[in-house]
């Protein structure tokens, strides 16, 4: 009889094991693929409302159908990474920023831009034993450009691979206030749009050729008259031949020597270039940042300066994704003199502009350009410039009305009435927007055609 009892009890305690066990797993279990530790779960109703507090934060909203799911999904994903480092032993911190609905893959496309050196002929290094480290040399213990006035505020690339232009800007910007004492702002957009002979705008480049190309135009107009729109477009020649602030020459640190960039940063702010496409670069938001990356160079940043926390040496990077990322917009990177290559390759292509002169007299701003040259669409209707016309009404394979997309290269989308953009060739009507393929997920909202103008007279069309 006891045994019986004692059986009893034994199988009731293994049944309520496997019960708790099952309903811990059932709390600690997102999907299928990803599981947290014990230590970390979050409620899918916590995960929720965390998205959608995240959503309306960053005034994002979705439009493809099941598309706020999917986005949920990764969001998920995400923030189980997340946790997962915060709960471990690091001296840097992940958060959900703006890339927090964005898939890895989808934030390297969108939001890295350099130009890797054998995509295109690349000209000849400028090499320099200027900043050249020797023995001997004395260099102090800490460098900061911004207490010293020579960096302006934390610009936004956008979704532009455009971060060679914004590493340019702010290394010509810290030479021109350390020659002249006045801090001006440059402009990207000026870069993007008219620096074309080797970069490529929003699809990426190198600071060196845009050095060269401020060289040889005679200097580069200011962000003001010149703005950023975080889009390729057509060069503004009346602004182009604004040169506010010049440059003499540039020149290359000596390559894969931390000791050489660190001289070079005790002299002005030097433009470099790191691989920033993993995981942890991408959801950093502060502390010294001693995460996994490699030297696959792949984006644009400018080291403003150098320091120590607790032991642990580390460079001061500003960054050109906003001011809500990492720490107010900029990253502090481990710093280690032994490894040659840097942190993420930061010692491997690191540069700068050189200015002896002054700058010419400041034109103010540039006068308006010419009226815009028309888009003609037939012979009775054109359209303003950098337009597309689109057919809005078709009979036997005449347009008997036409309208105009307010924008240059677009995809006229079969409706009649919206339009997609260039980079998002694909029409979904029913859904109302545009992908960049067939069956690519990364999709933008349609735009909707205006009406275009009608001319009094018939034009001869040659």
């Amino acid at each position: 009889m006891k045994l019986i009892i004692s059986m009893a009890i034994i199988i009731f305690l293994f049944t309520l094991f496997t019960i708790t066990s099952a309903m811990d797993m059932s709390i600690i279990s997102y999907d299928v693929t990803h599981t947290t530790t014990t230590t970390n779960y979050r409620t899918d109703t916590e995960i929720n409302s965390l998205f959608e507090s995240w959503l309306v934060k960053h005034g994002k909203s979705y439009n493809a159908l099941g598309e706020k799911d999917r986005r949920f999904q990764i969001f998920k994903d995400n923030l189980i990474f997340i946790d997962e480092h915060n709960s471990g032993d690091h001296m840097y911190k992940l958060g959900l920023n703006k890339f927090a609905d964005l898939t890895n893959e989808e934030y390297r496309m969108s939001y890295t831009g350099i130009k890797r050196i054998g995509e295109k002929k690349k000209m000849l290094k400028v090499k320099s034993d200027r900043y050249a480290f020797r023995s001997g040399d004395s260099v102090p213990e800490a460098v900061d450009w911004r207490d010293q006035g020579a960096v302006t505020g934390v610009k936004d690339q956008g979704s532009c691979g455009s971060c060679w232009a914004f590493s340019t800007t702010g290394s010509v910007e810290g030479v021109n206030k350390i020659a002249t004492g006045d801090l001006i702002s440059v402009s990207e957009q000026e870069l993007v749009n008219c620096d074309t002979s080797y970069n490529e705008g929003c699809n990426g480049g190198l600071m060196d050729y845009a050095f060269e190309f401020i060289i040889k135009n005679g200097g580069i107009d200011t962000e003001e008259d010149y703005p950023y729109t975080g889009k390729d477009g057509k060069c503004d020649a009346n602004k182009k031949n604004t040169k506010v602030v010049t440059i003499d020459s540039y020149e290359d640190v000596p390559e894969n020597d931390e000791s050489s960039l660190k001289k070079a940063a005790a002299n002005q702010p030097i433009a470099v270039a790191i691989e920033a496409g993993g995981r942890d670069f991408q959801f950093y938001t502060s502390g010294v940042f001693t995460g996994s990356c490699g030297t696959a160079l792949d984006h644009g940043v400018l080291v403003v300066g150098y320091g120590t926390e607790n032991g642990k040496d580390y460079w001061i990077v500003k960054n050109s994704w906003g001011a809500e990322w990492g720490e107010s917009g900029y990253l502090r990177m481990e710093r280690n003199i032994a490894d040659k290559t840097g942190k993420c390759g930061i010692a491997m292509e690191a540069s700068y502009p050189i200015k002896t002169g002054d700058n010419p007299p400041n034109p103010g701003p540039t006068p308006p350009s010419p009226a815009a040259p028309e888009v003609v669409c037939d012979s009775y209707s054109t359209c303003p410039e950098s337009t597309t016309c689109c057919c809005i009404y078709e009979y036997y394979g005449y347009c008997f009305a036409w309208g105009c997309c307010p924008l240059e290269g677009a995809s006229c989308c079969d409706d009649h009435y919206s339009c997609c953009p260039h980079d998002y060739p694909i029409c979904n009507v029913r859904r109302g927007t545009c992908s960049k393929s067939k069956n690519s997920p990364l999709e933008v909202n349609a735009i909707k055609r205006i009406l275009a103008t009608p001319t009094k007279l018939k034009r001869n069309i040659v």
